[in-house]
C-alpha cells in the first residue's frame, strides 16, 4: 500500500459511505482544556483532534468518546469512534498515525489506532471505565506529581479511607455523589464494581492513589467520592459515614469534590474481539 496522502472519498450527505469504525486511543495532560466536549471559543480535547481528523480524512468528522472529562481531567486512556467508509478502511494504520501524531497539540496524545465495526461505538459498548484519583498527603510539595495530583497538605489514614470506600462497592443510587445540577430528572443509578485506597511510590514520592471501576459515571462522581474520603482519612468522618452519604441521596450530605488535576481517565474495557489493531 501506498504512503501517499488519502486522497477525496467517496461522500453521500450527510458523511462517508458506510464501512466501519475508526477507533482511537488517546491521552491528554487536562491542564491546558476545557474537557473533553467541544464548547464555542474553548480549547477542548474533541476539538483538537476533530482538526487533526478533518485535516488527516479531507472531510466532517463525527466523533464519540468512552467518558467525556470535565476541564482539568486527565486521561492515558481516552478511547473515541469515528465512522469511515470502505475506502477508508483501507488506508495505511502508519500513515494515520502519523499524521494524527503531526497534526495534535504537545497535550495530547494518540497512543494506538483501531479498526471497528459500522455499528460499534466508544460510549455504548464500553463494559467498564476505570478511573485513577491521586492525591500526595503532606507538608512537602509534591514534585513530578503536582500537574496530576492534588497537594493535600496534612496526613491520610489509608486504612479508614479504604475500609469507607468498600461500602460503595454494588449498584447503588449516587445521587448524593453527583453535581446537583446534573441529577435533576435523571437516572442517578451506577455500579461500581471495584474501589480500593492505597499508599503507593510513583517516581520516587509517596502518593495516595484511589482506584475505581464501574459501568459509568455521573458528573463529579469520582471527584465526589474522592473528596468525600478524603474527609474520612484526614479523621473529620468515620468510615461508616460513607454509607450514610449515599443512603441520603443529597449532595450536601457529601464531602467537597476534589480538584480536577488529581483525576486520571486511566481504562475502558470493551468485549473481546471488539477492536482488531490498525495496522
Amino acid at each position: 500500500m501506498s504512503e501517499q496522502s488519502p486522497g477525496p472519498v467517496c461522500l453521500y450527505e450527510g458523511g462517508p459511505k458506510a464501512g466501519g469504525n475508526l477507533v482511537i486511543k488517546l491521552g491528554y495532560r487536562g491542564e491546558a482544556f476545557s474537557g473533553f466536549a467541544e464548547q464555542p471559543t474553548q480549547r477542548t480535547v474533541a476539538g483538537e483532534l476533530r482538526r487533526g481528523l478533518e485535516t488527516t480524512l479531507r472531510r466532517p468528522c463525527e466523533l464519540t468518546c468512552a467518558g467525556r472529562t470535565d476541564a482539568g481531567v486527565h486521561a492515558i486512556a481516552q478511547y473515541v469512534s469515528v465512522p469511515v467508509s470502505e475506502e477508508e478502511l483501507c488506508l495505511p494504520g502508519t500513515r494515520l498515525m502519523r499524521s494524527l501524531v503531526a497534526l495534535t497539540p504537545d497535550d495530547l496524545s494518540v497512543s494506538a489506532l483501531y479498526r471497528a465495526s459500522e455499528s460499534f461505538s466508544a460510549r455504548f459498548d464500553a463494559q467498564s471505565r476505570s478511573y485513577r484519583y491521586r492525591i500526595s498527603a503532606g507538608d512537602a510539595r509534591p514534585v513530578l506529581a503536582w500537574d496530576h495530583a492534588w497537594w493535600f497538605k496534612g496526613s491520610l489514614d489509608v486504612d479508614a479511607m479504604n475500609e469507607g470506600a468498600q461500602l460503595l462497592l454494588g449498584e447503588h443510587d449516587f445521587k448524593s455523589f453527583c453535581k446537583a445540577t446534573s441529577a435533576v430528572d435523571k437516572p442517578t443509578c451506577r455500579y461500581v464494581g471495584a474501589l480500593d485506597v492505597k499508599a503507593l511510590e510513583e517516581a520516587g514520592e509517596s502518593l495516595v492513589a484511589i482506584d475505581i471501576t464501574g459501568n459509568a459515571f455521573l458528573h463529579n462522581m469520582v471527584r465526589t467520592i474522592a473528596g468525600s474520603l478524603v474527609e474520612v482519612g484526614r479523621g473529620h468522618r468515620r468510615p461508616e459515614w460513607m454509607s450514610e452519604v449515599l443512603a441520603a441521596c443529597d449532595r450536601r450530605s457529601a464531602g467537597p469534590c476534589a480538584p480536577a488535576k488529581g483525576l486520571t481517565f486511566v481504562r475502558v474495557e470493551y468485549p473481546a474481539g471488539a477492536l482488531a489493531p490498525w495496522n
